[in-house]
């Protein structure tokens, strides 16, 4: 079994050879810039470019005109959110997301309201999901956007998403959706889910990185955007910039290949996922699963084992790639965001474990991986005196702390 084992999917992906292999033409005979229209080089560039822009359309069950090429996830949020407010200024300024959204749109939103914008960050419930009539009291007659993740990257959990395009639909505000995490992995259509706008990233689904799309829907109604990039005016000057036509073309790849092989590996992912969990849950006691089970990424476990640091936990492990959070945010030692707006506290948030299994994970390593960890997690307890309390019949929230 090769070592280290990679258990963090959701972080990113390993580039699939078959993708590769339909990139690396690009790189070197076939070079051209998809905007020089004068010869082969340019032609077959752009060929390149619009069979892929159809190939990541499909996935989503939009029109080919509708896709933007981005560098990723993170720029078509940004693209998405700053670009509606700004063309919308003049019909209102109040956005709605959610607490538990990725950095990259909290962070966007949080900019949005130093400029006067009005942003409302949704709570969730304990389950992770957003309520739906809470959604719905939120909404005003200045509200011009709600953006809300198709699916969590810490905790894996699928929002009712069809539902909230439908109350934005009624209400007349446009819908975007991060789809990062769920694109490629779960069904996703624009059209059945009433999502204006999306965005998605080739990294997250066996692509390269530094590409990514945003849909921005073209009729009922026509979404328009003011670029936050300037130059050419490339992608229907919603965003400049030469295409990067071996990425591109690695994205469309990696979509085309997911969409064919959604579900068998929808599939296997969970049946991997189940495996783990029910042999963690089997072995070792006070173990929580954040986020509801119902709901769910096909390959996404996040778990917190009480009375062990995440931090030791991952040291402890450090033959396996898994992470404690979001890659974005594993760098600091802050709990998670997303598990706290979940009321889940500090020690629980502090042990929490995000397992995302992959295409290329197989039953061997989900059999070493679930023994490291109920190795570990015993060898960290048997430090531990407050689990050693919590075994003798000892209620923790009733002890008197003596501070030294």
């Amino acid at each position: 079994m090769p070592m280290p084992i990679y258990m963090d999917n959701h972080a990113t992906t390993p580039v699939d050879p078959r993708v590769l292999d339909a990139m690396l033409p690009y790189f070197k005979d076939q070079f051209g810039n998809a905007s020089s229209r004068n010869h082969a080089f340019g032609w077959q560039a752009e060929e390149a470019v619009e069979k892929a822009r159809k190939q990541v359309a499909s996935l989503i069950g939009a029109n080919s005109k509708e896709i933007v090429i981005t560098s990723g996830a993170t720029e078509s949020n940004n693209l998405a959110l700053k670009g509606v407010a700004e063309m919308y200024a003049e019909r209102g300024n109040h956005i709605i997301t959610a607490a538990t959204e990725h950095k990259c749109v909290l962070d966007t939103a949080k900019r949005l309201e130093k400029q006067g914008f009005r942003i409302t960050f949704l709570p969730v419930m304990q389950d992770g999901l957003v309520d739906l009539d809470m959604l719905r009291e939120a909404i005003t007659d200045k509200t011009i956007l709600v953006s809300i993740m198709y699916a969590n990257n810490e905790i894996g959990v699928v929002q009712p998403v069809a539902e909230i395009g439908k109350i934005c639909k009624e209400r007349g505000v446009l819908f975007h959706s991060d789809a990062a995490q769920a694109a490629g992995k779960v069904p996703v259509n624009v059209i059945a889910d009433n999502i204006d706008l999306l965005s998605m990233s080739a990294h997250k689904m066996y692509g390269p990185k530094g590409i990514g799309a945003l849909y921005v829907r073209r009729k009922g109604p026509r979404v328009q955007l003011t670029a936050q990039m300037d130059g050419g005016g490339h992608e229907r000057g919603m965003r400049s910039g030469t295409l990067n036509v071996p990425g591109i073309v690695g994205l469309g790849s990696a979509c085309e290949i997911a969409q064919k092989e959604m579900p068998e590996e929808s599939k296997r992912s969970a049946y991997l996922r189940d495996k783990l969990k029910d042999r963690l849950l089997a072995e070792l006691d006070e173990v929580f699963i954040n986020g509801t089970m119902e709901r769910r990424l096909p390959n996404n476990l996040n778990i917190s084992f009480a009375y062990v640091e995440g931090e030791s936990l991952l040291m402890g492990i450090n033959d396996v790639a898994v992470s404690s959070g979001s890659a974005c945010t594993s760098a600091t030692l802050e709990p998670s965001y997303v598990l706290k707006a979940l009321g889940a506290g500090d020690d629980i948030a502090h042990s929490s474990i995000r397992f995302g299994i992959g295409r290329f994970n197989t039953e061997a390593d989900v059999d070493y991986v679930a023994a490291k960890v109920i190795q570990v997690v015993k060898k960290l307890r048997e430090l531990s005196p407050l689990y050693e309390m919590v075994k003798e019949g000892i209620d923790l929230s009733k002890v008197q702390w003596t501070a030294h």
